[in-house]
């Protein structure tokens, strides 16, 4: 099939509601939608190793059976390579152990974006396993960022955010433990909601790292990701954690402009570690532009040790990994050994294996606990607003998977220390691309709602696109 160079730029330049609405009015086909993303993707992939399976075939397969009235009818998406199982597609978590595994069923959240109208063209990059606020997993290579080669896109949704701010497609799953959603989006200019525990069914799991880890998507508009929690958001009957439901749709409380909001804010870091002057002018300029809309605004800055947080935190997440594995050597047929995974991961196995249930219960236990006093110590506040990350993107390599010592390599994570608190309390929090550095790289600000209220979050985010808008903005490597 002939793809023009009008539909090719009409691709490039929509939203993925913009190109379900052309679905809906019959000025494209979805067949026509998945040609422009295949187009682009092998424009642009080999520039970025964002796409690592290249699923064409499949999207090419479901374009007939597309609904044409839902939401996003046709709209080329991508599969995060890690957790989520879609029928037929490559299930490796970028891990050498399962690099041979393909799913046999499609998960609970692949079903409703099937109906919402999604088709699946490929699975982007992550780090194995996610544990890594970069991507570059020695399976698939580094994803490289598009807005400049020698830094991360950031981890451990890189692929999605890279394909996502290259505009290969305009929407791609990302996930976020600890800041998985929120630090590539920072990295690669994009937006990235990390909805509230529970928002999200993790069917066919019952509970992930005890709450701590989220699934969502990336995107470039508010209303795309306003939209996409419509079609993905709500829990199963006995899932462990079912925050409050909005009587309206996300998408209209998106475009409802917000109350005057009491928001709180901090510049300094609750590790005490020093913040790179241009993100901290980011969140400045941000206050000053809310402050002028007739908001209320104070600096608060987090009660919380977060290196002592930080470290309870990664030792209970070890536990579940190691459970993991024991759990994959049935898919895989063999234990996994230490020359099945990276460094890091089998340091992460062999202290899960090595921690007593009395100490892994005193983890979960305390991390708990700390989720409450972060989600008590700024309840207050309708909206608290922070750097996402404290640093701007770290040159590829930072982030080192290949280290054995598991302590010093967490100690790297420090330049997310305003994301993974949230991850322990179960609130919404969203990277919002509001800044360029000098050096032509985007800044994030992370904006956190109370437990349940991703709507104010996106509100105020729609007035921010208007007041600080990042549409303009388009990386080197670009559709």
């Amino acid at each position: 099939m002939a793809i023009t160079d009008s539909l090719l730029r009409t691709y490039a330049e929509s939203d993925g509601l913009g190109l379900g609405e052309l679905v809906h009015k019959g000025e494209v086909a979805p067949i026509e939608l998945v040609e422009a993303a295949v187009v682009t993707i092998e424009k642009l992939n080999p520039a970025l190793n964002a796409v690592i399976h290249k699923l064409y075939d499949m999207g090419r397969e479901a374009a007939g059976a597309v609904d044409r009235q839902a939401s996003f009818a046709g709209v080329p998406y991508l599969l995060k390579e890690l957790a989520t199982s879609w029928k037929g597609a490559p299930n490796t978590n970028s891990s050498f152990y399962l690099k041979d595994v393909v799913a046999d069923f499609d998960a609970e959240v692949v079903t409703r974006l099937k109906k919402a109208g999604f088709l699946l063209v490929g699975k982007s990059n992550a780090p194995e396993n996610g544990w890594s606020i970069s991507t570059e997993p020695t399976l698939y290579g580094a994803t490289v960022n598009p807005w400049k080669a020698d830094v991360t896109a950031g981890g451990s949704s890189g692929g999605s955010c890279a394909a996502v701010a290259s505009r290969m497609v305009p929407i791609a799953e990302s996930s976020d433990a600890a800041g998985s959603i929120r630090v590539p989006a920072s990295c690669c200019g994009v937006l990235g909601l990390k909805p509230s525990r529970g928002r999200i069914t993790m069917a066919p799991f019952a509970d992930v790292w005890h709450g701590g880890a989220y699934f969502l998507a990336n995107t470039r508009t508010v209303r795309d990701t306003a939209a996409y929690l419509d079609a993905v958001a709500g829990a199963l009957p006995g899932d462990p954690y079912q925050p409050p439901v909005p009587e309206k749709s996300w998408l209209d409380l998106s475009r409802q402009a917000p109350k005057k909001l009491l928001i709180g804010f901090s510049v300094t870091a609750p590790d005490g570690r020093a913040i790179d002057p241009e993100v901290r002018q980011t969140l400045l300029d941000t206050i000053k532009v809310l402050e002028g809309l007739g908001h209320d605004v104070e600096e608060r800055n987090m009660a919380l040790d977060a290196d002592s947080a930080w470290k309870t935190y990664t030792h209970m997440s070890c536990v579940q990994t190691a459970a993991i594995y024991e759990w994959l050597s049935a898919t895989v047929g063999r234990p996994a050994t230490k020359d099945d995974v990276e460094p890091v991961t089998w340091a992460i196995i062999e202290r899960g294996r090595g921690t007593s249930g009395i100490r892994h219960i005193s983890d979960v236990e305390a991390v708990r606990q700390l989720g409450r006093a972060i989600a008590l110590d700024l309840d207050a506040y309708d909206i608290y607003l922070t750097p996402t990350l404290t640093q701007l993107p770290r040159p590829v390599g930072f982030y080192d998977m290949s280290m054995t010592d598991l302590d010093a390599y967490n100690d790297l994570w420090s330049d997310g220390v305003f994301t993974f608190p949230f991850n322990m309390s179960g609130q919404p929090a969203m990277s919002i691309p509001l800044g360029m550095s000098k050096s032509g790289v985007p800044i994030g600000v992370q904006a956190v709602g109370r437990y349940g209220d991703e709507a104010t979050i996106l509100a105020l985010a729609t007035v921010l696109e208007q007041e600080m808008p990042w549409k303009q903005r388009q990386p080197a490597v670009t559709a």
